[in-house]
């Protein structure tokens, strides 16, 4: 049986609550992470602000490559994701939801398949299958003209 792909980050504390991620691809730039005060500057985005644009990266790759494999030209995503926060039984701070967003440029009667990617997009998205176990997520897509045409 051939091994699992891996992946490695390394993270290096620069000062309090800010840390440097320096990812295993050699011309990526280094990531800058921090927390909101009082513990940090915000001069980076946090892990829960980092794991929402994990799952809206991954959500709109998805379809985009749906898309493309029905050899459609749709033009730009607009990805907006709703991150809540919530107390455990313990008082301890959890992501308790995410709500994704997905607009269209197009409207959506121009782009042929659309309704074969909206049934399969979701599932061949790696982040969101892997933290829905712990983590609800909620994915609307919407047309140029705002008409939500898929929810999930």
């Amino acid at each position: 049986m051939p091994e699992a792909p891996t992946f490695t980050i390394a993270l290096e504390q620069e000062q309090d609550y800010r840390f440097r991620v320096k990812f295993d691809w050699g011309d990526v730039p280094d990531l800058m992470l921090d927390s909101a005060p009082p513990l940090g500057g915000t001069t980076g985005p946090d892990a829960e602000r980092l794991l929402a644009a994990a799952v809206g990266n991954c959500l709109s790759a998805s379809l985009l490559f749906c898309m493309h494999k029905f050899k459609q030209t749709p033009g730009s995503l607009r990805t907006q994701v709703t991150g809540t926060l919530v107390r455990n039984d313990r008082g301890r701070l959890r992501v308790g939801g995410l709500a994704v967003a997905i607009r269209l440029s197009d409207p959506v009667e121009t782009i042929r398949h659309f309704e074969r990617c909206t049934q399969q997009f979701e599932d061949f998205c790696t982040v969101t299958e892997s933290i829905r176990h712990g983590i609800p997520v909620k994915v609307r897509v919407l047309d140029s003209d705002g008409k939500v045409v898929h929810e999930g």
